[in-house]
C-alpha cells in the first residue's frame, strides 16, 4: 500500500479463544490483494506458516496439539458446513487452519500435507453480496480470505468479531480500489476496534 493508504492504524486487536493458523503460499505473500495476513495481524491468537519455499518443506504436524479441535477451512467436496451446532459438538476451542493462496495453491494443501488427512474439512456457504471485489470471483460464494475468516469467526466467536474483521476488509478494499482509480463510498471505518472475548 502507498503510505497515504496505510491500514496500520485501522487494524483491530482481537483476542479470541479460537486460534487462526494461516498456511500461506510463498507467492501469495507478494500479492497486494492478499488479505489473509491482515486477519493474522488483527487476531492475537494466530500464526502464519509459509509453504511452497524451494528446499524448505513445511511440516504442519506441530499444529495438531491436544489443546484445540482442529479443522481445515476449505470448501472441498467432503467439507461440512461450519455452523453453531458444529461448534457446540466439542468443548475444546477451535483451531481454524486456513490455506491462503489462489484456488489452485490452496486446493493443494491437503494433498501436499498428509499430516492433515484426518483433520475435518469445514466450509461456509454465505453469498458474497459486496458490489466490489479485490479479485475476480467465479461464484456467488467466492470471498477474499479475510472475508471468509470473518464469517467463520462470526459463527465460532460471535458477530462482534465478524464485524471487526469485515470493517478491516472494507478498509482494505476501499483503499486498494481507490489506488486503482475506483471510488467506493461508505465502506471505510473511522477508527480501529479493540475488543476482547477472554476478559
Amino acid at each position: 500500500m502507498h503510505r497515504d493508504r496505510c491500514l496500520c492504524d485501522l487494524i483491530p486487536n482481537i483476542e479470541t479463544k479460537t486460534r487462526l493458523s494461516l498456511v500461506i503460499h510463498t507467492k501469495e505473500l507478494r500479492r497486494t490483494t492478499n488479505t489473509g495476513t491482515l486477519a493474522a495481524k488483527a487476531l492475537s491468537n494466530s500464526e502464519v506458516l509459509v509453504r511452497g519455499k524451494v528446499g524448505e518443506p513445511l511440516d504442519l504436524k506441530p499444529l495438531l496439539t491436544d489443546n484445540y479441535r482442529h479443522v481445515l477451512f476449505y470448501p472441498s467436496d467432503d467439507a461440512v458446513e461450519l455452523t453453531s451446532e458444529f461448534v457446540r459438538q466439542s468443548s475444546l476451542p477451535i483451531q481454524l487452519i486456513v490455506p491462503d493462496g489462489n484456488w489452485r495453491q490452496a486446493g493443494k494443501v491437503h494433498l501436499r500435507h498428509p499430516e492433515l488427512a484426518a483433520v475435518p474439512r469445514v466450509a461456509i456457504t454465505v453469498p458474497n453480496t459486496m458490489a466490489f471485489h479485490l479479485r475476480a470471483e467465479s461464484t456467488s460464494f467466492g470471498m477474499a480470505t479475510l472475508q471468509a475468516i470473518a464469517h467463520a469467526y462470526g459463527i465460532i466467536e460471535g458477530d462482534h468479531v465478524k464485524d471487526a474483521l469485515l470493517r478491516l476488509y472494507r478498509a482494505k478494499l476501499d483503499r486498494t480500489l481507490e489506488g486503482r482509480g475506483t471510488k467506493t463510498s461508505g465502506l471505510e471505518p473511522r477508527e480501529p476496534l479493540d475488543i476482547s472475548t477472554n476478559s
